[in-house]
């Protein structure tokens, strides 16, 4: 059979159509599954591979120590809210002025993660991944807000900053008000009720670290196209609370509130064994990259019912809410059998906005004009490109009330309106022990400029902080109690003939 010049290009650009959907599919099928794990006020001191002694976490330094574990990396604030916030869009909170811990308000329809900020779960699903939250959400209550309706696919976990972990604290006693019967500003709703299943509620009838690591193997096991699993634990975040025969494992942890949180971190290592397994027996390990961090560095704050500390940042200076490394330094590393071929400690400066666009690269998504502050660090963890993925890394808080900079060599920062400005020598003072700042005019002018320059596109807050919000929610309703008692005392009884 003869074959016309004019039907031979005709086949040819069919078989290359052809081919070319043939290698896009095997592509697609070839990309890695992503999973990010944020542990909740972990202290960076508080795991194996960051030097800790006394608290076993063998799962998590299995996996750092086969990946890559990044000494100098840090998250975008000191606190959980605007960390995830930065976390979830990979664009810097400052950008959209989230610089608050949003309130779990189930009818405040402004209340949460802007809604036209788009999370890595809505830029991966756009591209076929398959999108699950489990853990703690923490970016607004209300319908909008909701994760089924930020790009998850699954959610099982709960709304609010903070939960109970075990099943018999659900539906106890309000938080609104305290023992004696005062408004309790300080009340996160959703700390007490019952789980989320997607839009229902959700079963817990154990241990909830272990409760969030068993929905996590599950999903791990159903998901039969590339996913994203953001396992957002609370552990080892208040309350103090794990399982009694974990807590005897650390007996020889004198100071009891040590004793279990070390217990608390020892059940989500196991927990992430658990992932790690079901990662394992569904042929899923080999090609996917997990992220490990803390969203800040671990509690240090002094509290009536806990006089002593009980987390360690060793060997950074404060902890969580400080812009000394001791709460924005954080443990952090990278696992990804495929793409890692061998095990690397790396110094360059990381941020967790670099999760997103590391995420993006490799799943293929569009980043054109998306303004992300973050990198990709493949190049990096691959030794395909040297030096630091950041030059300089900023935060700010309160608009600028507290402030800091951390370039490749220096750090320069603020910590309260109230205090002066303080400059370290990173190469040299990593700790930040000698305050240089009256002797360096020039470097402090050089890194001025830079935060000068990248605060331009910063904006305003726009929320009240959860405890003044919760203050100004009650006042409201005492005021429109009030408001209705008066004009009911106003109106005269009916008389009817």
């Amino acid at each position: 059979m003869k074959v016309t010049t004019k039907k031979a290009i005709t086949l040819l650009f069919i078989l290359t159509v052809y081919q070319q959907l043939v290698n896009a599919q095997i592509q697609s099928e070839n990309r890695p599954n992503i999973i990010v794990i944020l542990a909740d006020d972990l202290g960076y001191g508080d795991v194996g591979f960051t030097g800790c002694k006394d608290i076993k976490t063998p799962q998590i330094d299995n996996l750092a120590q086969s990946g890559v574990v990044c000494t100098n990396a840090y998250v975008t604030h000191p606190y959980c809210g605007p960390s995830r916030a930065g976390l979830l869009t990979g664009r810097h909170q400052a950008r959209f002025g989230m610089e608050i811990n949003p309130t779990n308000s189930p009818f405040d329809l402004h209340m949460g993660l802007p809604l036209e900020e788009k999370t890595f779960g809505e830029r991966l699903k756009e591209v076929g991944y398959t999108t699950a939250i489990i853990g703690k959400w923490h970016m607004g209550g209300a319908p909008p807000y909701h994760p089924n309706n930020r790009g998850f696919d699954h959610f099982y976990g709960f709304l609010s900053g903070g939960h109970s972990y075990f099943p018999s604290g659900i539906n106890a006693i309000s938080p609104l008000v305290n023992k004696n019967g005062q408004p309790n500003y300080c009340a996160n709703e959703g700390d007490y009720k019952p789980l989320w299943r997607n839009n229902g509620a959700g079963e817990f009838k154990e241990y909830l670290t272990r409760a969030l690591s068993n929905d996590a193997a599950a999903f791990v096991k159903s998901a039969d196209k590339p996913f994203l699993l953001y396992l957002a634990y609370n552990a080892p975040h208040q309350p103090l609370q794990a399982p009694k025969e974990t807590i005897q494992k650390y007996s020889h942890i004198e100071n009891k509130y040590r004793r279990t949180y070390a217990a608390m971190i020892d059940e989500m290592d196991q927990g992430i064994g658990t992932v790690v397994k079901a990662l394992k027996a569904t042929g899923k390990y080999e090609n996917t990259i997990i992220f490990f961090l803390s969203d800040n560095g671990g509690d240090r704050a002094i509290k009536p019912w806990q006089p002593v500390h009980y987390t360690s940042n060793f060997p950074y200076r404060k902890g969580k809410g400080s812009f000394f490394e001791g709460g924005i330094h954080v443990p952090f590393f990278i696992h990804w059998p495929d793409g890692i071929e061998k095990p690397l400690e790396f110094d360059g400066l990381v941020s967790s906005l670099d999760i997103s666009a590391t995420a993006y690269a490799v799943a293929g998504v569009d980043t054109v004009g998306r303004k992300l502050d973050g990198i990709d660090l493949v190049p990096f963890i691959q030794r395909k490109k040297k030096g630091s993925p950041h030059e300089a890394i900023f935060w700010r808080e309160n608009e600028g009330k507290a402030w800091a900079v951390r370039t490749v060599d220096a750090k320069y920062l603020l910590t309260s309106s109230k205090e002066k400005p303080q400059l370290f020598d990173m190469k040299k003072d990593p700790y930040e022990s000698e305050n240089i700042v009256e002797t360096k005019s020039k470097k402090r002018a050089q890194i001025a400029s830079l935060w000068n320059k990248w605060n331009e596109e910063n904006k305003p807050v726009i929320w009240l902080q959860s405890g003044e919000y919760q203050k100004r929610r009650l006042q409201l309703y005492q005021e429109l109690h009030q408001e209705m008692i008066d004009k009911a005392s106003e109106r005269k009884p009916l008389i009817i003939e």
